[in-house]
């Protein structure tokens, strides 16, 4: 248990960060805490040797390892974070309707195969901002960017049922968030007074409740099965259950890359499974190109307000979630705290590869947290290690058949591996709670965000007379449950009468 608890309280305490900074006073505080946490409790368990640099080079970021051990260290940083990358990307065109069991299958899903393609592209081309930089731009740190998962409630409900239709308005929200992120990086350290953990740990909460049914469908079978004999039958829980075990196994019983990546083998295992169960498909692998470059505006441009203004009250969860990451690679890997440039820069780099990534029509990227705890785990602070990783990315964002091959996993294996991630936002989100002091003032603020923002999420009937803009906001029940908790955190008085 203890060690699930660690990887919980890196991987989500710091990936809720993404949607949550604060831990304990802030989130950078806490985060800095859990991570000098897990590198003491690690010991013997630190995956670093003598032959790869002396304890002071290992705390360097600029220092390079030999080549032999920073290629392994640096894809080690990719297969932590790749599965949670590209899922998203999946999420959003199945809930278009130009994913899994859609009229695109027949193509090949060119939509979704491309937007994977860019999920890898971007995740790579923005880490490398951050780990190089470009002047004031990117913290020069060993920060992995991605797509987080704070931004799905968003999405899914902007572009439910719209097919490639939507997904026109979805990239110019992104654009637009990405821009507004990047002019955040010059207040951040202003606002985290804001958010303490009661207000984190229930976006964070928010987060998991809104995505577990996502993960629960997909097990069963996913939409194309829903409303069939085939959905919820033993063929479609049975690999998603072996995605489930192993992952579980994976995490309680084994040590480094092996826990660190225990959802992607996870994935492997439950698609072996699932091929000799006869549901893996490689008939669309050969319509992939070899070789293909990015297009811009490849669905249009589109003012969607309702994505904007969600994109850009998302940007400021995300941006506080790169503080607390920022801050626990420091503290973890170098045994310092994080400089302002380090963490202004990490948020300009932030915004800047969402914007270029919604312009070619990937999904926002923010760091990850996943990569904080490896980096507490191997104690290679080296920011040319994850700039190896970056290069990985590019290359195969550039392949579209790389793509194509992610796409011949089967809905329901992936419903396993995402059954697991978001429970353990969730997981995270009451870890991050319980260092709250529940008293009558912090109860009445859970009890009354919670209750709005999941109601509304359960029964988004009960918004159908409002504009659509207000429905795609309120419906994720993400926006309305922190926002409620904002306001209430900041006006209701310390001292309530008991």
């Amino acid at each position: 248990m203890a060690k699930l608890s660690q990887l919980i309280a890196v991987q989500l305490a710091v990936a809720k960060r993404s949607y949550d900074p604060a831990t304990k006073n802030t989130t950078t505080n806490d985060l800095r805490s859990v991570s000098t946490d897990i590198t003491h409790q690690q010991g013997t368990n630190n995956m670093t040797d003598s032959s790869i640099g002396t304890p002071e080079q290992l705390r360097d970021p600029n220092y390079t390892p030999p080549l032999a051990k920073a290629i392994p260290l640096g894809i080690q940083h990719v297969l932590a974070m790749f599965v949670s990358n590209v899922t998203p990307a999946i999420i959003v065109c199945g809930a278009a309707g130009i994913g899994f069991g859609s009229d695109q299958g027949a193509l090949g899903f060119p939509d979704m195969t491309y937007m994977i393609q860019m999920s890898m592209l971007f995740a790579g081309l923005a880490t490398l901002i951050q780990t190089i930089g470009i002047g004031p731009v990117g913290a020069k740190l060993p920060i992995v960017q991605g797509t987080s998962f704070a931004f799905l409630p968003i999405m899914i409900p902007a572009v439910a049922g719209l097919g490639a239709a939507g997904l026109g308005g979805l990239m110019t929200g992104i654009m637009i968030g990405g821009i507004f992120h990047f002019f955040i990086g010059t207040f951040i350290g202003k606002i985290r007074f804001a958010l303490p953990p009661l207000v984190t740990g229930l976006i964070v909460l928010m987060i998991g409740l809104a995505l577990v049914k996502v993960g629960i469908q997909y097990a069963a079978g996913g939409v194309p099965k829903m409303g069939s004999e085939d959905f919820g039958t033993m063929a479609m829980w049975f690999p998603a259950l072996v995605v489930v075990f192993v992952t579980l196994a994976l995490k309680f019983y084994t040590k480094g890359m092996l826990s660190v990546a225990a959802v992607l083998v996870g994935l492997i295992v439950g698609y072996i499974v699932a091929y000799f169960m006869g549901q893996v498909s490689f008939a669309n692998v050969g319509r992939a190109a070899s070789f293909a470059l990015p297009n811009p505006f490849r669905w249009g441009f589109e003012l969607n307000w309702a994505i904007i203004i969600g994109m850009c009250l998302m940007a400021f969860i995300s941006a506080i979630e790169t503080v607390g990451d920022v801050s626990g690679i420091t503290k973890g890997g170098a045994g310092r705290e994080a400089t302002d440039e380090e963490i202004t820069g990490a948020t300009y780099a932030d915004g800047l590869g969402t914007a270029v990534s919604g312009i070619f029509g990937g999904l926002p990227n923010t760091s990850f947290s996943q990569n904080v705890g490896l980096i507490a785990m191997t104690g290679v602070m080296s920011r040319h290690v994850v700039t190896i990783g970056a290069i990985f990315l590019i290359v195969a964002g550039l392949i579209p058949k790389i793509g194509a091959i992610i796409n011949t996993v089967p809905i329901n294996v992936l419903g396993g591996g995402v059954i697991v991630m978001f429970g353990m936002v969730a997981a995270a989100g009451m870890s991050m709670l319980a260092d709250v002091n529940w008293n009558r003032r912090n109860m009445i603020i859970f009890a009354v965000s919670l209750a709005v923002g999941l109601g509304l999420q359960l029964e988004p009937s009960a918004l159908q007379h409002t504009g659509k803009t207000l429905q795609i906001l309120l419906t994720s029940g993400l926006l309305p449950a922190a926002v409620i908790a904002i306001v209430l955190n900041l006006i209701l008085p310390e001292e309530l009468d008991e």
